[in-house]
């Protein structure tokens, strides 16, 4: 009976284990190399996190985006990010922030946790892509781009200078 209880401890005790793993972590991610700059003063952040289906009552199940949480690069919670702009909407929310380095944690594909550096820039935004639906243009170079460990890409590599 001793080895039984045994047994049951050392399986709860690897499954804690497996479920409090490190997050992986990627290289950093800027805005699209060739979109367009507006005049704001800030840059924005778009996270398309993994996706979750929500019900209430008889309506039909939709999906939106996880939440996630954005960090200074000293590890200081900025904010936590509710991801969603309302019932039925498929984009994630965009979040205005200052020009600057920062981290995001947030939940991907496949993925308990991933941590993803991001570089935001005056009048851009940066989009990471971690629901595996990123429609890449024709051609991208995989060069100029940050994947995850499986090889789905998540957004454009930032540029090293900034």
């Amino acid at each position: 009976m001793k080895s039984v209880y045994i047994l049951l401890a050392t399986g709860l005790v690897s499954l804690l284990v497996g479920c409090s793993s490190t997050p992986v972590a990627l290289a950093p991610v800027g805005p699209n190399p060739v979109d367009i700059e507006s005049m704001d003063s800030k840059g924005a952040l778009q996270v398309f996190s993994s996706l979750t289906g929500r019900s209430e009552g008889d309506n039909p199940t939709w999906h939106k985006h996880t939440e996630y949480y954005i960090y200074n690069l000293h590890g200081k919670l900025l904010k936590h990010v509710d991801n969603t702009i309302g019932h039925y909407e498929n984009a994630p929310c965009p979040v205005a922030l200052p020009a600057g380095r920062y981290l995001v944690k947030a939940h991907a594909k496949d993925y308990f946790w991933v941590n993803v550096p991001v570089t935001i820039e005056r009048g851009r935004t940066t989009r990471v892509h971690l629901d595996d639906n990123w429609k890449l243009p024709a051609n991208t170079p995989k060069t100029e781009l940050v994947s995850m460990p499986n090889g789905n890409p998540v957004g454009w590599r930032a540029e090293s200078t900034k």
